[in-house]
């Protein structure tokens, strides 16, 4: 799946800078332009791989690079005031060659959470291609005014893109770690398991061919009906069969030392995991509207009898008739990797503790703000004895 990326605030950026490494690192040329947006000089400063012409600084007038301090009230204000500028430098993205746009936010703060929904409205507003966006919430020790913002962002951002697919860094996070080397593994965990969903059904020079071919359609189809998506992962070390000729696949020498119901049950068993395991965002599998199943790996693992399996447990668990599934050959990682989409899923106990959090979070705010107005008020009141300057 062809994409075009836009990073936007400091989170997004960084994962865009994930995805080209990813590009970089396995080949799978899903990314055919990409750009960061951000209110801040300094975290435009921080993205590596990204050149210099496709950062874009927005809100100079108003905030003079410095960021929008988490206010995404501002951060969509600049976004919207700017959005010449942003879609100036999309002009350059070949739009004929992709599958998609994917705009992604960390949803916390300012920048991301407030540009992101406007960037995706206006996108949605020019071209035919998908809208999809890529939020990541914030964990819950984050503080009040972050849960506020990504939960106010999120019902937002979700009506303005054909689906949004979220990273839930609660349920990631490892304690021990500081904040900069577990944002870089969270990172590389999301554009993992991102990078093997839409690089699955490319094919290059030399590829081997999938029996059952996953390709665009098969990712728009099952996110298709907009909602929220959730993403499962699970792998296993296998021994890589070296490879020998164009035909190996169908010959009997590729295939040597390979038992074919250990293949089968070993595909089930990573669906199972992928499925039941730690998603992006924890959620209850069962009415899962629509789901897609990945499993990837050397061609000789990849047993079409183990992928039917899975898919007719992916059925039960979810209650969906629509299912697809195929594999994704793919040689050098030494691994057969199981993935599993759940597209529309609806009960997410983290959204509604967020929201419930955010609404709690909102009501003290107000109330903050009344009893700091009126202590003030007495704090200053000289029983008219003191005269103001002017």
């Amino acid at each position: 799946m062809k994409l075009a990326l836009i990073g936007v605030g400091q989170a997004g950026g960084k994962v865009v800078d994930e995805f080209l490494a990813y590009d970089a690192q396995t080949g799978a040329d899903i990314v055919r332009g990409a750009i960061a947006v951000n209110t801040a000089k300094a975290d435009l400063n921080g993205i590596d791989r990204l050149p210099e012409d496709r950062r874009i600084l927005i809100g100079q007038s108003r905030v003079k690079g410095h960021g929008v301090g988490a206010d995404n009230e501002l951060g969509a204000e600049v976004a919207e005031e700017d959005i010449d500028e942003i879609q100036g430098a999309l002009d350059s993205v070949p739009v004929h060659e992709i599958d998609a746009f994917l705009v992604v936010a960390g949803l916390g703060g300012g920048t991301g959470s407030g540009g992101a929904p406007v960037i995706a409205k206006n996108l949605k507003r020019i071209y035919t291609e998908p809208v999809y966006g890529l939020g990541i919430l914030p964990g819950s020790d984050e503080g009040g005014i972050y849960t506020l913002n990504a939960a106010r962002s999120l019902k937002t951002f979700v009506d303005e893109v054909d689906n949004l697919m979220l990273f839930d860094n609660d349920a990631w996070r490892s304690s021990g770690e500081s904040v900069g080397e577990g944002f870089d593994a969270i990172n590389r965990e999301l554009v993992q398991r991102f990078g093997v969903l839409f690089s699955a059904g490319e094919i290059t020079e030399g590829s081997d061919v999938a029996e059952s071919v996953v390709d665009s359609s098969e990712i728009i189809n099952t996110l298709k009906g907009g909602g929220i998506s959730s993403l499962g992962y699970a792998d296993v070390e296998v021994d890589e069969p070296k490879r020998s000729g164009l035909l190996s696949r169908f010959g009997n020498d590729s295939n040597k030392g390979i038992d074919s119901t250990e293949a089968t049950n070993r595909i089930t068993s990573l669906v199972r995991k992928a499925t039941l395991g730690r998603l992006t965002l924890p959620c209850e599998v069962s009415g899962t509207e629509r789901a897609l199943l990945v499993v990837a790996g050397p061609p000789e693992y990849l047993n079409r009898k183990g992928i039917e399996h899975g898919r007719k447990w992916l059925e039960e668990q979810t209650g969906s008739m629509e299912v697809r599934g195929g594999d994704y050959p793919r040689r050098g990682e030494g691994t057969v990797a199981g993935l599993v989409l759940l597209g529309g899923v609806t009960n997410v106990p983290r959204v509604k503790e967020l929201q419930q959090v955010a609404v709690e979070a909102q009501q003290n705010l107000g109330e903050i703000t009344d009893e700091s107005e009126d202590r003030f008020t007495e704090l200053m009141d000289s029983d008219g004895e003191l005269e103001s300057l002017f």
